[in-house]
């Protein structure tokens, strides 16, 4: 089956009410390649479902149906390999969301919350909003260019204190792209167990690895021991272009933890929408064909960004693994203190700022929209940045 991932989809236009964050913060002539979410119409087989839902002409108090999380167990047992039951699935109107209440269910105030940055920067902001304590590890940094970042074992446990109660994970890796080794995840199920933490393991982005044969492993998939103290995170939202539908889901096996965080979330969060829990059943029933075409237009997207970077002096790339999220090393590029913002005032292209995610010097780039519009963008950045 066919589709369109080449026609570039009005998202700007004020008279379509189609108000967005990507393309409306910038002015009208800067391209738009920052926030994590993708120029592309979703699914047909969502559209469709959304459709019919809307003519239904009722929108009251819904519920999390039964199909939906059948669904979500089958999409996990065949992707995954991981058998999952619909009790342990608690529906949310997103993963932020999820980060705070974990926090505030499973620490008190002035307990500390751990992060590895560079990271998606709410994960920066957990403690703070929520009163507890800071703490932060940095990940290895390439060997050489191009290479990739690497989980630094010995970092992650000098961070550790009496303190620290949480761990706020990221699998597969935002922004860098990685996609852990099984070397890797288990030096982090050891570390977690010998310190006693708490783990949420973000995993929004397990659907949208690059690799030819290359298949997610949950963290407690691999490591069930881990169930009894994960919470793990999943969403339609990045791999089939939903996040306005505002709908994710924490999937927790042991029944104590469950309530424990669905205690915290009691008269913080409305109830579900019933838009987005159309649309996620939609997604994972009947947008796996969609999804492979997906997948093959970003790996064609990711090769002409390695080949663009490669003309860059300066810049430098370690190549997503996963994702629609390319990390840039751009300390050496000659764009001063902020190459964000240098891009964004005089080549007219929006990126995020790597200061965001702990890392200055750096910028995250989403490659996940049309070919047009991003060789548009990228022919603006050479004006800076080709030899």
């Amino acid at each position: 089956m066919a589709f369109d991932f080449a026609t570039p989809v009005e998202r700007r236009a004020p008279e379509g009410n189609y108000a967005s964050q990507k393309w409306h913060r910038y002015a009208q002539d800067v391209l738009p390649l920052w926030v994590a979410d993708m120029d592309f119409h979703s699914p047909p087989a969502v559209i469709d479902a959304l459709q019919r839902r809307v003519a239904h002409g009722v929108y009251g108090y819904g519920e999390v149906p039964a199909t939906l999380t059948a669904a979500l167990c089958q999409w996990s047992a065949h992707h995954y390999a991981w058998t999952i039951e619909p009790e342990w699935q608690q529906w949310l109107p997103g993963v932020v969301p999820a980060l705070h209440f974990a926090a505030m269910a499973l620490t008190q105030p002035g307990e500390g919350v751990l992060t590895i940055a560079p990271i998606y920067p709410p994960f920066l902001a957990v403690a703070e909003r929520t009163g507890r304590l800071a703490q932060q590890a940095m990940l290895a940094e390439p060997a050489a260019p191009g290479e990739p970042w690497r989980l630094d074992i010995e970092a992650l446990e000098a961070a550790i204190t009496p303190q620290t109660r949480l761990l706020l994970w990221c699998h597969p890796h935002n922004p860098t792209g990685r996609v852990w080794t099984l070397s890797e995840l288990e030096q982090l199920a050891a570390l977690v167990e010998r310190h006693d933490l708490w783990v949420v393991s973000d995993e929004l982005h397990c659907d949208l690895l690059l690799d030819e044969g290359a298949r997610h492993r949950p963290l407690v998939a691999l490591f069930p021991e881990l169930a009894k103290r994960t919470i793990t995170l999943w969403a339609p939202s990045k791999t089939f272009n939903l996040a306005g539908l505002t709908s994710a889901c924490a999937v927790i096996p042991d029944a104590t933890l469950r309530q424990r965080f669905a205690a915290a979330t009691k008269g913080f969060l409305p109830d579900g929408n019933v838009l987005g829990l159309v649309a996620a059943e939609a997604a994972y029933r009947d947008g796996e064909p969609w999804r492979q075409a997906l997948l093959e237009v970003l790996r064609g997207h990711r090769k002409l960004l390695e080949a663009r970077v490669a003309m860059w002096p300066g810049v430098s790339l370690s190549a997503p693994e996963s994702t629609y999220l390319a990390w840039l090393d751009m300390r050496e590029a000659g764009l001063g203190e902020s190459p964000a913002k240098t891009l964004l005032e005089q080549a007219g292209v929006a990126l995020s700022d790597g200061a965001a995610f702990g890392c200055p010097g750096f910028v995250r780039l989403n490659f996940g929209t049309t070919a047009s519009q991003l060789e548009a963008a990228l022919s603006r950045m050479d004006t800076l940045l080709k030899a």
